[in-house]
């Protein structure tokens, strides 16, 4: 089932999210669903935050990425990640998110991450990723501490955006993807 992406301004992408547990109610369904729409709105990464769940999962898949080997086999569940070191030369590029439709900026983030973090299984990972992954790790996890990328752009720049970001949070974007937006 596809679900609504909730748009900027939404209370729950500022929220710091809570951990769960293996009795979460229909987690294995909440999966199939946050895949399914992921995949409908052509993103790479979808944080359980940004379908108005304020707990500490996100899913990514950036298979899909050619221009990077350190995202050729990247599809993975992260449920309570924490992560333990963001490490290396940082580095720019341009980033978006579902739940700012339209809106790109460079953001600079360490080239490299140690995450610990539960498998969809339960099973407890620790692993250190480079290049995009690494990238995409920290927009996801970004979003379970209540945290988006406009946060992490210049002031300048954020400032430049904020009539696109108004607009979002009116409901005055016609993404190609179902949202939610604040109540007026």
């Amino acid at each position: 089932m596809i679900l609504p992406i909730y748009a900027y301004g939404m209370p729950v992408l500022r929220k710091k999210a809570e951990d769960i547990t293996p009795e979460y109610e229909g987690l294995n369904t909440l999966l199939e669903n946050m895949f399914e729409t992921m995949y409908d709105s052509s993103g790479i990464g979808l944080a359980a935050p940004q379908i108005g769940l304020p707990i500490r999962l996100f899913i990514v898949d950036g298979t899909e990425i050619d221009d990077d080997a350190s995202t050729k086999d990247f599809k993975k569940v992260f449920i309570n990640a924490q992560i333990l070191e963001e490490f290396d030369t940082p580095w720019e590029y341009e980033e978006g998110c579902l739940s700012i439709p339209f809106v790109r900026a460079n953001v600079k983030r360490n080239a490299k991450v140690t995450i610990q973090y539960l498998d969809e299984h339960f099973v407890q990972k620790t692993e250190t990723y480079d290049g995009m992954a690494a990238r995409i790790i920290q927009h996801e996890y970004d979003h379970i501490e209540g945290i988006l990328f406009t946060d992490r752009i210049h002031p300048l720049k954020r400032n430049m955006l904020k009539k696109k970001l108004n607009n979002i949070s009116q409901g005055l974007v016609n993404a190609p993807y179902k949202m939610k937006f604040p109540k007026k």
